[in-house]
């Protein structure tokens, strides 16, 4: 006789009433949040084993996807090496080893700004090793580094490491001199580190209760943790502080943000035991940021604002400068257009650099500095359609050039240096693709869908020539919140979907930023079903211009993206074959009616505030896609969830695949996988990272009824 199917976990049903403005909602599986109750983990590591049990066909199929990561990628390799005083940076990573290596080697001499072409197999002259992360690793399941800051005279490191996954992080130091590590350690801070120029002080920051980075404390070397000095506190439950410095190494600067108001402190870091000024005290709704540039000797501030300028708010923001005395005697140097949406400013000695999207793009532009102010603004061209740009690491605030990364969906990123002198491109590394790959053997593309509004939707799409004369295997992403930008990017692991025949797309949705602020604003708060709707569109347009078919369709999207996964199986599950959802926030109004969890009270900004609007209640409770699981058929679900996730609980999919699995019609499987050891970035170590991209892939691949490669590679 054949073997039955084994059946899926059950979870057993506890009532539990939650009333808010005159509704009752009934959660039947609340009691799954309390992990230390033995009875949550032993339903979890069952949905663990049906998971393994039901996939165990593809175990083939995810070894071969591993395996062709591994050989495609250049395991033993070196980073672009980075100058920062009397030193080139760079990190190295090692066949066999899961984390990298972060080592330096001395310049050459002072007027050095070539960067050594490093070799991983000769030894380098003067080589250091700081932090080896296998080595930190050791003996941990888990492993991420924190802060990462060496000193500005180069001989101390403070460092940070999390072996858990809960984003608690200890702090140390080395003597980079002796390769000690000294007596100070700080436990439970937030992940960064600012040394004063005195090289004796150091600013950390620690969270509260709900994961909140709240505070700044300062540390002299060679005390206890117990005496260091609290430098800020925000008690504003909707307002995360940061610290860093300005790259002239002049000041010191807390940041404390909203989503949608900031507020700057400055302090000389000669000084660090003065006390902090406001730039320009907040005002909500207003965001701004502020870089030190020095412009006829005279030191000022660059200053990146939306706030209302000639009777109409910036909402794509504006530059401005001012005296460094004075922020708020602003000159506008760049005015507000509604179709560039201005997003970063950065200062050198000699020159400024502007960071801005215009048509879904990023792109980049240089300002000289002259002795009477600003020379020719110069805008960095590239041929492709599809591409980003981004500043790279330039920590020195004199130097000839300046370095960016480049990259696309087909192009393997690029380090480049542009020399400020005559504009020449240098190319220093290009990312190294192993075995028979060939840019020329892929094409991406725009394509635009028309959402229920008319608005016009971006699509990235991305596939090996060839494909699309009939409908194709595809897989449709999505984020669509916290107006973040899916820009294009080259994956070594995404062409083990392309050469299988499947075309990978992005759905540009709204409530992410790809179309400056106001693409954002229509996609958040009340207007947050857009983001759905958008990517329903975006699923319609490829199935009606013959690109795809529903039966070929898998739906992919994590964190907040997660919900627009729980959002559209509930709204449109016909269009799709299969939706992979990785810790995905399918609980929302939930968690963002409870302020004591992570991270809740900053969301309301987001989402609105359910507790005390009852509009923001009901518009949340609309679109919930646990509250909104419905007796219907859902395509196949693979939900990926960590135990230890502080931003979405591992509860969420936990409920929502138990709620759906009561419920549903139809045959199509539910899965839900939990990592037992990791955090909201799931597994730790480039390995384990690349067996569970294989482990998606494989799921992927399968829920879409692929066809063996059509690069002849096999299955």
């Amino acid at each position: 006789m054949p073997l039955m199917p084994t059946p899926p976990p059950v979870a057993k049903r506890v009532p539990f009433e939650r009333t808010h403005h005159g509704d009752t909602f009934v959660d039947h599986y609340e009691w799954l949040r309390d992990k230390e109750n033995p009875e949550v983990i032993e339903y979890l590591e069952a949905e663990n084993a049906y998971t393994t049990q039901q996939l165990e066909h593809l175990e083939p199929l995810r070894e071969k996807i591993f395996q062709e990561i591994k050989a495609r990628t250049q395991e033993t390799d070196m980073s672009v090496p980075t100058r920062f005083g009397d030193w080139w940076y760079y990190s190295r990573t090692v066949e066999g080893k899961q984390y990298g290596v972060h080592c330096r080697c001395p310049i050459a001499a002072p007027d050095d700004w070539t960067p050594p072409e490093l070799s991983a197999d000769v030894a380098i002259e003067g080589e250091q090793v700081l932090l080896d992360g296998n080595a930190e690793a050791e003996g941990h399941e888990f492993f991420a580094l924190g802060a990462f800051s060496v000193s500005h005279d180069g001989t101390l490191l403070a460092y940070s490491v999390d072996v858990v996954g809960d984003e608690r992080y200890t702090l140390r130091f080395k003597d980079l001199g002796t390769g000690e590590l000294l007596v100070d350690e700080i436990s439970n801070t937030a992940p960064g580190a600012t040394w004063a120029i005195d090289h004796r002080h150091v600013f950390y920051q620690t969270v509260d209760e709900s994961w909140r980075p709240d505070t700044v404390w300062r540390h002299k070397l060679g005390t206890p943790q117990d005496e260091d000095f609290r430098v800020f506190h925000e008690p504003d439950e909707r307002y995360w502080v940061s610290i860093g410095s300005t790259r002239s190494q002049k000041y010191l600067m807390i940041w404390l943000g909203s989503k949608v108001t900031t507020e700057g402190w400055i302090l000389e870091s000669a000084d660090p035991e003065g006390e902090f000024r406001v730039i320009l005290p907040r005002r909500e709704g207003v965001e701004y940021t502020a870089e030190h540039v020095v412009i006829g000797g005279e030191d000022r501030f660059l200053i990146l604002h939306n706030d209302v300028v000639d009777g109409e708010k910036a909402e794509n923001f504006v530059l401005a400068q001012a005296p460094i005395a004075d922020a708020g005697a602003m000159e506008i140097l760049i005015p507000h257009r509604h179709d560039v949406r201005l997003e970063e400013v950065d200062t050198f000695s000699d020159h400024v650099v502007l960071s801005y999207r215009r048509d879904v793009l990023t792109r980049l532009a240089i300002w000289p500095l002259t002795a009477d102010g600003y020379g020719e603004l110069t805008e960095i061209a590239f041929d492709e359609e599809l591409f980003s740009v981004g500043l790279g690491s330039n920590p020195e605030w004199e130097q000839p050039t300046l370095r960016f990364g480049y990259g696309s969906f087909i192009t393997p990123s690029r380090v480049y240096d542009y020399r400020l002198a005559t504009g020449d491109l240098l190319l220093r590394k290009a990312q190294p693709v192993l075995g028979d790959f060939d840019p020329a053997d892929y094409e991406q593309h725009r394509a635009w869908a028309t959402a229920e509004d008319g608005t016009r939707i971006p699509l990235s799409v991305v596939r090996r020539k060839g494909i699309g004369a009939h409908p194709a295997p595809t897989l449709l992403y999505g984020y669509g919140s916290y107006e973040a930008s899916m820009d294009p990017a080259f994956s070594v692991a995404r062409l083990s979907l392309l050469d299988r025949g499947m075309v990978f797309a992005v759905a540009h949705v709204r409530g992410g930023g790809e179309m400056g602020r106001y693409w954002y604003e229509n996609g958040k708060t009340l207007t947050k079903k857009n983001t759905f709707t958008d990517f329903v569109a975006c699923a319609r347009h490829l199935i009606d211009e013959g690109r795809t078919t529903a039966e070929q369709l898998v739906a992919d999207g994590g964190s907040a993206g997660g919900l627009l996964m729980g959002a559209v199986a509930n709204l449109a599950p016909e269009l799709f074959a299969g939706i992979l959802a990785n810790v995905p926030f399918v609980d929302p109004l939930t968690s963002i009616l409870d302020p004591s969890l992570p991270l809740t009270v900053i969301e309301w900004d987001e989402w609105g505030n359910p507790l005390e609007d009852p509009q923001v209640y009901e518009y949340m409770r609309s679109y919930s896609p646990y509250e909104n699981v419905e007796a219907k058929d859902y395509p196949a679900i693979l939900a990926i969830t960590s135990i230890n996730d502080t931003r979405v609980l591992y509860v969420e999919p936990a409920k929502w695949v138990a709620a759906l699995r009561s419920t549903k019609k139809g045959d199509e499987p539910l899965l839900l996988k939990t990592e037992m050891s990791a955090g909201h970035g799931g597994v730790s170590g480039r390995y384990e990272k690349w067996k569970e991209v294989a482990f998606e892939y494989a799921w992927v691949l399968d829920t879409a009824g692929t066809v063996p490669s059509v690069a002849a590679r096999g299955n």
